[in-house]
């Protein structure tokens, strides 16, 4: 509703935990992971975080940072749908919106490709500002614009490829499995997989320790009940999640693995948007325990 954009980050934040977590959000004394998330929502709002979480503009960060060999070229960035040349494309490619979260089209074959369907899928999209739905602030300044980038696929096998991934042409698209590796204060803690997301199960989450043992926690979604393999290059990852978590209190820094090369996905500074339940509850308080909010509470 638009009537909500008015409402201040504070309450809106309050009100949507407490539907959506069925608990009173604990601002003043935060301890659990989840509560944490939605304090740092609202009192760590370091510009950088804008350019982290533009899937366009972050591009230069990751090369200035760890290097450029890690990141996915680009194939154009357009302002709106009527700029893109298709004929310009290749025949495989993604196209993703910069500014939120799941405005993805992977294309693997152009000549399918329903024009039409995508137009309105983007267009829609470009309307949107991501940071009212969870009030995840450094999305707030993100331009929207659409990206174009080279399709990464694994000649390895199939060992890194997730379900399918369905889009609005005719056929289904294999998805690169990603690595989500958990920041905490500089430090990688812990990381997870997402698997058969698009199965008739439903999504499955797994969480890993740094050395790929299966944690025994639950975070909204259900473990998988099959083995998942451990990425070639994992404490490589690590180590790049680090240096580019360097000063934040949390972020989750994602990988895919490519024919074992390393290639940067996202940042994302708030997953689930802090409102997912874990299964047991006390990995919500362990989790919390592991972001340290010191700094910011001594300038209170």
């Amino acid at each position: 509703m638009i009537i909500s954009r008015f409402i201040p980050d504070n309450l809106y934040i309050r009100y949507k935990y407490k539907r959506v977590m069925h608990k009173t959000l604990n601002l003043k004394n935060p301890r659990t992971f989840n509560e944490k998330l939605q304090w740092l929502k609202l009192n760590d709002r370091n510009p950088l975080y804008t350019t982290l979480v533009d899937k366009y503009e972050v591009k230069s960060y990751i090369s200035d940072k760890i290097g450029d060999r890690y990141v996915i070229p680009t194939l154009g960035i357009w302002n709106n749908f009527e700029e893109i040349d298709f004929d310009r494309l290749p025949e495989q490619f993604v196209l993703k919106c910069t500014h939120d979260s799941g405005s993805i089209v992977i294309v693997k074959n152009k000549k399918d490709l329903n024009i039409e369907s995508i137009r309105k899928k983007f267009e829609s999209s470009l309307k949107k500002n991501f940071y009212y739905m969870g009030r995840e602030w450094p999305y707030k300044n993100v331009k929207p614009r659409i990206l174009a980038e080279k399709l990464m696929t694994d000649e390895s096998g199939t060992d890194l490829l997730e379900n399918i991934y369905e889009i609005e042409n005719k056929g289904r698209e294999e998805e690169l499995t990603d690595y989500k590796l958990m920041c905490f204060n500089g430090k990688v803690k812990c990381s997870f997989v997402c698997t058969d997301r698009f199965s008739k199960e439903g999504l499955r989450v797994t969480f890993f320790d740094t050395e790929w043992n299966i944690l025994p926690f639950e975070r909204h979604y259900p473990k998988s009940d099959k083995p998942i393999k451990q990425p070639v290059n994992y404490k490589k990852m690590i180590s790049l999640a680090e240096k580019l978590s360097e000063g934040i209190p949390f972020v989750r820094v994602d990988f895919y693995e490519v024919t074992n090369m390393i290639y940067f996905g996202e940042m994302t500074f708030f997953p689930g948007s802090g409102m997912e339940e874990f299964t047991p509850e006390e990995w919500d308080i362990k989790l919390g325990d592991w972001i340290h909010l010191t700094k910011f509470k001594e300038r209170e």
